[in-house]
């Protein structure tokens, strides 16, 4: 334990509250192997005294999330680099060693023996500012939209067991009228007692387009039903405190929504990025989060790849060919192109005939995007590494 060694490969099972670590030597030896409090002062102390032991300690942590951002962020900072080893990997590599128990020290020790016989882990970089506030901002985003799904399909519930007519007038996703009436009108009887022209000026009165339009159809859906319903009243005050919620949260993804845009466009090749036919500042910004570093991808293949939008062969003896989507790639870069590509093929232009092309050709409507994406995975890293943007003519080439 006293004779410093050439070099270790320590695994950290990290957690919210602590982490373990274990270190293994070159013949798979453990030499040291404790409990590390989720905190700074704690982190460093085990941070010095596995430094002690060697000359290069290689690390390895199974987590790259918020539970493992600071233990990260202390590595980086003493010059230690870590890489990533997936939980499939560990919890597959713990039954090749003896035992079947489950602890936070075993792990860690399989993590650490894992690194020390692989050397194909991806490294793990510490976000730089700009990235960190881009994946903290689509993060957020992502969790209002959820709550907004949430809460219209409860609207829609608690409606149709009430007001039937009125779910199905209109399409509150996308209509912010018809939540605005909800607010103030969710019986059949209180719309009639309104009347068009008291509810046309009420709700124009609240910035609603084309109030004459939605008081119509409002008034209309009204006629259809003249039989009160059990709990039709307490029905309607939910809905309008669901629809309150629902256009308050429309607020607030305005306003995350322009944070993302005004941060994402600080970004070097946010012009480059936003070139790309269907890909805005959302989308944008979160490929910067799932991708990283843009020019760390030594090929469009390498960029692909990670997007799972490369095939990966599944041969086996006489059977050649045969191709399958990938197991183990980003979803949530495979998602920015899928929706970029499916977004592109609205307006006419080289994507739109891409993909015509192969729906002629036989392919249906997924892989037909998924063939463009792949394309516009290539072009994209084609068009960071020539620092120019699209131009849906190819660029005139001189001779040498």
């Amino acid at each position: 334990m006293n004779e410093r060694r050439a070099r270790l490969w320590a695994g950290i099972d990290a957690g919210k509250g602590h982490h373990w670590a274990a270190v293994v030597d070159e013949s798979g030896s453990t030499l040291w192997s404790k409990k590390i409090d989720n905190d700074e002062s704690a982190i460093l102390t085990a941070l010095g005294g596995i430094l002690e032991l060697a000359d290069e300690v290689r690390w390895a942590v199974d987590i790259s999330g918020t539970s493992s951002a600071l233990l990260l962020a202390l590595l980086a900072a003493h010059g230690q680099q870590t890489v990533y080893v997936p939980g499939r990997t560990v919890n597959r590599m713990s039954g090749a060693y003896r035992g079947e128990t489950k602890t936070d020290a075993r792990d860690a020790y399989v993590i650490a023996e894992t690194a020390r016989h692989r050397r194909d882990f991806a490294t793990i970089e510490v976000p730089a500012q700009l990235a960190a506030d881009l994946a903290l901002l689509t993060a957020h985003r992502s969790d209002l939209v959820a709550d907004r799904v949430r809460m219209i399909n409860r609207l829609r519930d608690v409606l149709t067991g009430v007001f039937p007519s009125l779910e199905r007038a209109f399409d509150y996703s996308s209509h912010r009228g018809a939540l605005v009436l909800l607010t103030g009108f969710q019986t059949p009887a209180a719309l009639r007692r309104r009347g068009q022209t008291r509810l046309t000026a009420w709700l124009a009165k609240r910035g609603v387009r084309n109030a004459d339009t939605v008081a119509t159809t409002a008034l209309e859906a009204a006629g259809a039903q003249y039989t009160v319903l059990p709990g039709e009243d307490v029905a309607g005050q939910i809905s309008a405190d669901l629809a309150g919620q629902i256009l308050a949260l429309d607020d607030r993804l305005k306003r995350v929504d322009k944070q993302i845009r005004e941060t994402f466009r600080t970004h070097p090749q946010a012009g480059i990025i936003e070139s790309m036919p269907g890909m805005g500042p959302i989308l944008g910004a979160e490929l910067v989060v799932a991708a990283g570093d843009l020019t760390a991808y030594a090929d469009a293949g390498h960029l692909a790849s990670a997007a799972g939008l490369v095939p990966v062969p599944r041969d086996s003896g006489r059977r050649t060919g045969n191709l399958h989507r990938p197991k183990r790639y980003s979803r949530r870069l495979r998602r920015v192109f899928y929706m970029s590509a499916q977004t592109s093929i609205i307006r006419d232009g080289p994507n739109r005939n891409f993909y015509l092309k192969k729906r002629a050709e036989g392919c249906k409507h997924v892989q037909a995007v998924i063939a463009l994406a792949r394309r516009r995975a290539s072009v994209l890293w084609t068009l960071l590494r020539d620092g120019r943007e699209f131009t849906s003519a190819p660029p005139v080439t001189h001779p040498a």
